[in-house]
C-alpha cells in the first residue's frame, strides 16, 4: 500500500511538471513555472519591494542619476512590451506595475522584480558609464522578469522543498502556506542581506543576457556596448576580494563575452529595423 502511495505521488509530481511548463518568448526554451501563478508572483514580489524602499535611501527622482535610470528604463520597458507584442504575448505583461528607482549604495547591483519593479545601485552606474551602459544592465534585468526567471526558480524551489499544497499553486489559488512565503523569500529577496537567496542559474543569466541583447536594440542603444560593459564588470571582479552580485552565477570571463559576441549580429539587426545608424 505504501509502495503504491510513493508511486501515484510520483505520478502526481510528474504530471504537475509536465502541465507547469511554458516556453520563454525569444530563446524558446521550456520551463517549469506553474506551481505558483504570475498574479501570487506579483504580489509577494510588491511586498518584497515596498519592503526594500522603505529601509533604502532613494536617490530624489529630480537628480541626473535618477532622471537617467528612469530614462532608460522607459524605454527598455517600451520594447520589451513591443516585442511581446509582436509575438502575440502581451498577456504576459498583465498585472505589471512598472517603476524605476535608483538608491544610494556602494554595491554593484541591480535588479528587476517580477512585475516590473526596478532597482538600480549607484554603485553600478560608474562602471555602466553612459546611457548605453545602463540600457546593458536593463535589459538584462528586464529581461530576467520578462522570462519569468523568478517564478522559475519558485516553482523548482517548491519541489525541491517538498512543498505538499502543489494543486492548489497551480491553480492559482493562494495556499497561506508559511513554506511558500519562506521560498518566495529566498526567491525575491533582492537587496537583503538574506543568507539563503536563492540566485539566478547560469542558464537564466545567459537567456537574460540574450533577451537583453535585443531589447536594448530596439530601443534604440547600441548593443555592442554589451560587451564593453561585460569587460568593465570582469576587471572590477578581478579586482575586488568580493565580485559584485552581478557576477555571483555567471562571471563575465570570455564565455560569456563570446556568447554576447555571438548573438550580436541578431541584436544589430533589430538594431537598424529601428531606424537606428
Amino acid at each position: 500500500m505504501k509502495k503504491n502511495y510513493s508511486v501515484f505521488v510520483g505520478l502526481v509530481v510528474l504530471v504537475t511538471f509536465v502541465l507547469a511548463c511554458q516556453r520563454v518568448p525569444l530563446t524558446g526554451r521550456k520551463q517549469m513555472v506553474g506551481l505558483v501563478s504570475g498574479d501570487q508572483m506579483m504580489a509577494m514580489s510588491f511586498q518584497q519591494y515596498k519592503g526594500f524602499l522603505d529601509s533604502a535611501k532613494q536617490v530624489p527622482a529630480n537628480k541626473a542619476e535618477a532622471q537617467m535610470v528612469a530614462r532608460v528604463g522607459e524605454r527598455i520597458k517600451k520594447a520589451a512590451e513591443n516585442y511581446l507584442i509582436q509575438q502575440n504575448l502581451g498577456y504576459m505583461l498583465n498585472g505589471y506595475n512598472w517603476e524605476f528607482r535608483t538608491v544610494e549604495s556602494k554595491e554593484i547591483n541591480a535588479w528587476c522584480m517580477p512585475g516590473g519593479k526596478v532597482v538600480f545601485y549607484t554603485g553600478i552606474l560608474p562602471i555602466c558609464k553612459t546611457e548605453d551602459g545602463i540600457a546593458v544592465v536593463m535589459g538584462h534585468e528586464v529581461a530576467h522578469a520578462i522570462a519569468e526567471h523568478g517564478r522559475e526558480r519558485m516553482s523548482r524551489a517548491m519541489v525541491a522543498q517538498g512543498v505538499t499544497q502543489v494543486g492548489a499553486a497551480a491553480a492559482g489559488i493562494y495556499t497561506g502556506d508559511q513554506r511558500v512565503m519562506a521560498i518566495a523569500e529566498q526567491v525575491l529577496g533582492i537587496g537583503t542581506n538574506l543568507g539563503g537567496v536563492l540566485p539566478n542559474t547560469r542558464k537564466q543569466e545567459s537567456e537574460a543576457d540574450k533577451i537583453g541583447l535585443i531589447f536594448m536594440a530596439m530601443a534604440g542603444y547600441q548593443p555592442k556596448e554589451a560587451v564593453a560593459f561585460w569587460e568593465r564588470m570582469a576587471e572590477v571582479g578581478k579586482n575586488s576580494q568580493k565580485p559584485p552580485k552581478l557576477l555571483s552565477t555567471h562571471p563575465a570571463d570570455a564565455t560569456r563575452i563570446a556568447e554576447l559576441e555571438k548573438n550580436m549580429d541578431k541584436a544589430m539587426k533589430y538594431y537598424y529595423a529601428y531606424g537606428n545608424k
